[in-house]
This record gives structure tokens, C-alpha cells and sequence, in this order.
């Protein structure tokens, strides 16, 4: 049944509570919920979060988020990793009525001094409420900008000091003298009642409220993940094409870990944290694709990494071509000392020669002629790759690929970036997740689905920590602000985002005509306005050639070939966009307010070529003024089109970046170098030829802050 105080649709919850919630180690996020009451009495509401390790933290206070909404909501932060739990606690405020009662009849006249002693009255159970265990030291997260917090750095959670016994009486004592105050009989009610009205009264209610018919929801379950589950800049690529070497008239010789090891400190350099590997497994000779997806491959094509497994080994073996398991650990080592993970692919699927194929033929499906059957997706034909039939033989599989996760663990990797989940149960990966999670909650996976969103949803609920999207196929400024509003707000708290700006598969057709000033925006859109994003290599050099014309892939695709490329010539020439990509990517390690999800906001541009986002963490909370300090804010302005120049005015959504709506403020251009001095309503012009985008910090000069 409904509870005395109706508690309903509390947030963030996931399938009604079936699934946990997703934040990650010092995210802020918002809980909230919808309570009323009958009648006019008032009604308030709080948070009570408690930690991994079952201790409970303190009431965290609700606000109302609109008035007359019903809506009530507080921000937190969680600080540490774990599974977390909340309840929503809602009760009846008498003094809150009280106060407004009070206010309408005392300053006319009506039922003065008898308002006066029913408050009274009031502040003494208030007083008697206060008891030591209320303020005894915390080590649970309070809300941001809560009365009793003091200050703390921008965006993160202020926490309670260690209230002395006198300090605890002391609250008592200031209760106890509103109370008298107001029974001050040979002073005029309105004198008496202003007591009441003060903002240190305030404080202490909100620090001590008088609760009755309390009422509790049931616990809802967060669960709080490593900081690169939400925030990392990735970088894809081949280490087969890093130091090939391709001459007429001789074999191809493919790179190795070793070659490939000597491109860390550049990737390093442009910035990125994650290192992401296609498969690294031995490539069957059956079927094999040559260049450009043919059918007739030459005697030394490589084939297709996602081809997986031959007489060398399969998914728990590498290509001899690049080295042995030695050569990978210290590849692994060599991009941990550069500060940066390696991800390996996870591809179920399987060569014709994969050993797995001759050791478990039931594990495959069988046509009428007898053959296995390969992977179509028509007209689409993969002859070198049979799918698995998790049907036939579920715990066989499931063991298998459990170990063969547990194995790639055991070398270092820490992150799988999974191929094609959504054509395989998703009930197989809810139990492979949880099983991972049991042991090692620092393990991430990411769901590369590009499929509907019933699918893609539902992988983040089931417990995959990042997920492919639409990005790349979002480029008007209406798909702009739709989808990543959608990314950032709607689904939040249990997908999190991945928006890579190209893959091997993927070359949309606004990379290919829209040339340089193309590749810049779009890294300027991923990088900026979601905490994490993807390259695959290629894009700093603004490769843009498709196989043919309406076709997404790539001509003369890495899938199919090696491709070394020079590097250091193309930096030399001016040709190269990592100076770009370096300049995005320390940006974001700079600004604390772009590596959060939920904090995107768009702005107003009287022109369908432009769009404008700010993301903003807070500074510390200021318990005189109660206001947050202006704290880190971005505000980015960028021209779509590729191809033209446009003019625009910015109109600003002010309080989303923390100042009033009258005040000025200066902008500073970390693209151009230029300083500006905005308000509300602002001009600006943009070449993409030249800098597609303002990239603005602001300082708040003259300036109001919220």
C-alpha cells in the first residue's frame, strides 16, 4: 500500500529496482522523487545513503526543484567504489506550516499572540528532538550545499566537522530562545515572530527538522564504479599495421607488439588513457577476406582480425606474427608506465579453423547440407566467421569464455571492449558481468551495439559499464541536442556513453565531403560535451576516402590489410590533427566539469548551423550567501557546417552556468587565445576554415553568481 506520506517515482532507479542504478567514484548526481500530502499542511523530504561497507549515513535534505511540482530532489556524491543503497525518507513539517500560517496571520492581526505560542510550542519539540547521536562525526556523503556542510572544492561533497556536546547544546539552546522569544507576551507579535523568520533559524531546522509521519521507500541500489567508467579518451588501433612494412615485389611483413609499443608515447602524448586492440588472436585461412572485403584474397593478405582462431591457437592464443604472450605483457607494462590501460576486443565468433570447431561442433549451427552455418546479416555475407549457438550448449560455452576473460585478466587488461553483444543472450552476458563483478569490480566492459535502443538499453542495465551510441550518425544540430540530451539526462543512470567519432567500420558521410574543418568539429563535439570518447587512427591524419561512394567503409581498409602510416611526416607538414586532438584531450584532463556525464546543458543559437553546450561543476557551497561559487565552467559554441561561415547570437540559459541573468562576465578562448566580455545575449561569427568552435572558460568579472 501507499505510504501515510505518498513517496513515488523515486530516481534514479532502474527496472523498478530490479537493476542498480550506474555513478561512478566522485560523480554528482541528483536523487529524487515526487511527495505530497493531503491537504495544505507541508510536507518535506531527505536522503539517507548507506555505504558499502552498511554504515548509514545522515539525513541529506531534499528541496523542492519547482515550486508546486511535488518534485524533490538533492544532489550527492558518492565517494567511494562499492554497491551503495538509499531510501527516501518523507514526514509532515509542522513548522513549515506553521511559518507560513504564521506569516499571513500575524503581520494582519489574526490569532497573533495564539500563533505566537503554537510556534512556540512547536520550537520546543524541535529542541527536545536535537540529541547528541545527531550530530556525531560522519563519514557518509552529505548533500551538496547543505546548511551544516561548510565549504568544500567545487563539486564535491562538503562533509560534517566534529560536533562538540557543547555544539550539539548549543542547537538546542537556539531553539529553546526562538521559542521563548515568541513568548515574549509584552512585545508586539511581529517582533516576536521575526525570530522566526531568520536565515540562522532556517539553518538550524534544516539541520534539526521536526519530522512527523515519517515515512521511508524502500532501498534502491547504485552501484559506484572506478572513475574511467565514466570519464577516458580512447584510441584504437592495429598493432599488426605499427612498423609493417609493405615493398614492392616482396612479402608484407606485419608489426608486432614491439613496433607497436614504439607508438605509445605519441598516443600518450595527444593525451588519450585508453589504449583499445582489435583481436590479437590467431586468423583462420578459410574464407579468408582479402583487400577491400574480397572473396579471391592474395597469398598474404592477413585476413580479418575478427576471423578468430586456427591451427595456432583461438581466443585464449596470439598471432605469432605479433609475438608471444611475453611481448604483450610488456606492451601492457610499457602503457601502463605512459598512464594508460589497454582494452582488448572480445569477439565471440569463430574462424572454420578455430580449434573450437573441431573440439565442440555443437556449439555451432548446422545447415541441412551439414556445414555450419556463417555469419550473414544480408545482403551481408561473412563466410570467414561462424557465429556461436549459446542454446546448444550454454554452461560449456559460458565456462569457456569465462576463462578465457579470467585469462587476458590475468596479463593485465582491465577493459573489453565487446563485439556484437546484442547477437548473443543477454542473459549470458548478465551473468558473465556479475560473476566478473563478484571478484573484480575494477574490470569495465563496453557494449560496441550499434542496434536498437530496446537492446542497447537493456546491456546497461544488465551491467555493461559503457556503451556504443548513434553519435556518429547524429550531425544536425537538432540531432545534436536531441541525442546527447538523451545521453546525458534520460538515460544516464544506467548507460553510459562512448561516442567514438569514427570506427573501421564506420566512415560517415559527413567525415568524407566535409574535409578537415569536419574532423575538427566533430572531435570537438565528443570531446567536450561527453566525458568519454574514441578515436580510431587514421582520424588525426582526416582519412576520408570510402571503399565507394554511400559506402561507410573505409577504402583500402585496415580490416583487411596493413597500414602502416607516417606518422612523424604528416606532424611535420602540418597535416596532422594530433596537435588538435592533444589540445582537446588536456583540456578535458584540466576541467573537472567535462569529465561528467550529467551535467551537459544546451543554450539557445538563432541559427540551425550552430549549436552552444556549457557543462558546469559548482564551486563550494557558501552557507552566509547560500549560493555555490562560480566553480569550473565550459562553454562551447560551434559551427556544424563544415563547408561555410556563420553569424549567430547566443542567447544564454544563466543560471546554468551559475550567474544571474544581468551579469557580465569574461570568456576566454582556449582554440583562438582571444579574451571576450558576454552577458546574456551575445554575437558571434564563425569560420570553420579557421577555428570551427569557441572553446570558452569563464571568469566571472562584474560578475552575479547563483
Amino acid at each position: 500500500m501507499i505510504g501515510r506520506i505518498p513517496i513515488l517515482d523515486i530516481h534514479p532507479t532502474v527496472e523498478c529496482g530490479r537493476y542498480p542504478a550506474k555513478a561512478a567514484a566522485g560523480e554528482t548526481f541528483e536523487i529524487s522523487a515526487t511527495v505530497f500530502r493531503e491537504g495544505h499542511d507541508a510536507v518535506a523530504a531527505g536522503v539517507v545513503l548507506t555505504g558499502p561497507d552498511g554504515v548509514r549515513g545522515p539525513l541529506l535534505p531534499m528541496s523542492e526543484l519547482a515550486p508546486g511540482t511535488d518534485r524533490w530532489g538533492v544532489e550527492v556524491t558518492l565517494p567511494t567504489e562499492g554497491e551503495w543503497t538509499f531510501r527516501v525518507e518523507a514526514w509532515g513539517d509542522p513548522l513549515a506550516t506553521w511559518l507560513h500560517d504564521a506569516g499571513i496571520k500575524i503581520p494582519r492581526g489574526m490569532d497573533a499572540d495564539l500563533m505566537c505560542e503554537e510556534g512556540a510550542r512547536l520550537f520546543d519539540r524541535a529542541a527536545r528532538a536535537v540529541r547528541p547521536a545527531d550530530c556525531k562525526p560522519v563519514t557518509g556523503p552529505v548533500a551538496v550545499g547543505s546548511p551544516v556542510s561548510g565549504t568544500a572544492p567545487a563539486g564535491r561533497v562538503a562533509r560534517r566537522g566534529n560536533p562538540t556536546q557543547e555544539h550539539v547544546c548549543g542547537h538546542r539552546a537556539a531553539l529553546q530562545a526562538v521559542a521563548a522569544r515568541l513568548r515574549e507576551t509584552g512585545i508586539d507579535p511581529r517582533a516576536r515572530f521575526t525570530v522566526a523568520q531568520l536565515p540562522e533559524t532556517a539553518e538550524l531546522l534544516r539541520a534539526h527538522p521536526l519530522r512527523d509521519l515519517v515515512t521511508r521507500s524502500g532501498r534502491r541500489s547504485i552501484v559506484v564504479d572506478r572513475r574511467r567508467a565514466v570519464f577516458g579518451s580512447w584510441y584504437e588501433f592495429f598493432p599488426r599495421s605499427e612498423g609493417a612494412i609493405i615493398e614492392r615485389d616482396s612479402v608484407p611483413k606485419s608489426g608486432n607488439f614491439q613496433t607497436a609499443a614504439k607508438r605509445l608515447p605519441a598516443i600518450a602524448k595527444m593525451g588519450f588513457d585508453v589504449v583499445y586492440l582489435p583481436p590479437i588472436h590467431p586468423i583462420g585461412h578459410s574464407f579468408r577476406k582479402g583487400r577491400n572485403n574480397t572473396l579471391t584474397p592474395d597469398p598474404h593478405d592477413p585476413g580479418s582480425p575478427w576471423a578468430i582462431g586456427s591451427e595456432q591457437g583461438g581466443h585464449d592464443a596470439i598471432h605469432p606474427d605479433l609475438g608471444t604472450f611475453e611481448d604483450f605483457d610488456a606492451f601492457v607494462a610499457k602503457a601502463r608506465e605512459l598512464g594508460m590501460e589497454i582494452a582488448l576486443d572480445l569477439a565471440l565468433q569463430c574462424a572454420p579453423d578455430h580449434p573450437w570447431v573441431k573440439e565442440h561442433p555443437e556449439w555451432f549451427n548446422i545447415r541441412a547440407d551439414g556445414s555450419i552455418a556463417y555469419a550473414e546479416n544480408p545482403p551481408k555475407k561473412y563466410q570467414d566467421i561462424y557465429p556461436l549457438n549459446f542454446d546448444k550448449d550454454p554452461q560449456g560455452i559460458y565456462e569457456e569464455v569465462k576463462r578465457v576473460v579470467r585469462l587476458w585478466m590475468d596479463h593485465g587488461v582491465r577493459i573489453f571492449r565487446v563485439d556484437n553483444p546484442h547477437t548473443k543472450p543477454v542473459a549470458f552476458w548478465e551473468k558473465l558481468l556479475a560473476d566478473i563483478h563478484a571478484t573484480d569490480p575494477d574490470v569495465l566492459f563496453l557494449a560496441e551495439a550499434f542496434t536498437r535502443p530496446a537492446m542497447m538499453q537493456t546491456l546497461g542495465k544488465i551491467g555493461f559499464h559503457q556503451s556504443y551510441t548513434y553519435f556518429t550518425w547524429r550531425n544536425s544540430r537538432s540531432e545534436v541536442e536531441e541525442y546527447l540530451t538523451e545521453l546525458s539526462h534520460r538515460t544516464s543512470h544506467f548507460m553510459r556513453p562512448n561516442v567514438f567519432v569514427n570506427t573501421p567500420d564506420i566512415l560517415h558521410e559527413y567525415l568524407q565531403h566535409g574535409g578537415v574543418p569536419a574532423f575538427r568539429i566533430r572531435a570537438v563535439l565528443a570531446a567536450l560535451a561527453m566525458p568519454t570518447w574514441g578515436v580510431y587512427s587514421g582520424y588525426e591524419l582526416a582519412e576520408n576516402v570510402p571503399v565507394r561512394p554511400g559506402s561507410e567503409e573505409y577504402l583500402d581498409s585496415e580490416k583487411y590489410q596493413y597500414k602502416p602510416r607516417d606518422w612523424v611526416a604528416a606532424e611535420r607538414e602540418g597535416r596532422s590533427l594530433a596537435p588538435f586532438i592533444t589540445q582537446l584531450n588536456l583540456f578535458r584532463r584540466a576541467h573537472p566539469a567535462l569529465q561528467e556525464l550529467r551535467n551537459l546543458r544546451f543554450h539557445s543559437v538563432d541559427h540551425p548551423d550552430m549549436v552552444c553546450f556549457s557543462k558546469r561543476l559548482p564551486g563550494a557551497y557558501d552557507t552566509a550567501t547560500r549560493r555555490h561559487g562560480l566553480g569550473d565552467v565550459v562553454l562551447a559554441v560551434v559551427n556544424l557546417d563544415p563547408h561555410n561561415t556563420h553569424e549567430a547570437t547566443v542567447s544564454l540559459d544563466m543560471p546554468a552556468l551559475g550567474l544571474d541573468w544581468h551579469a557580465e562576465f569574461v570568456v576566454d578562448d582556449e582554440l583562438s587565445g582571444e579574451s571576450y566580455r558576454w552577458r546574456q545575449t551575445n554575437y558571434v561569427r564563425l569560420d570553420p576554415h579557421i577555428h570551427p568552435a569557441h572553446v570558452f572558460t569563464l571568469r566571472a568579472a562584474a560578475a552575479n553568481q547563483r
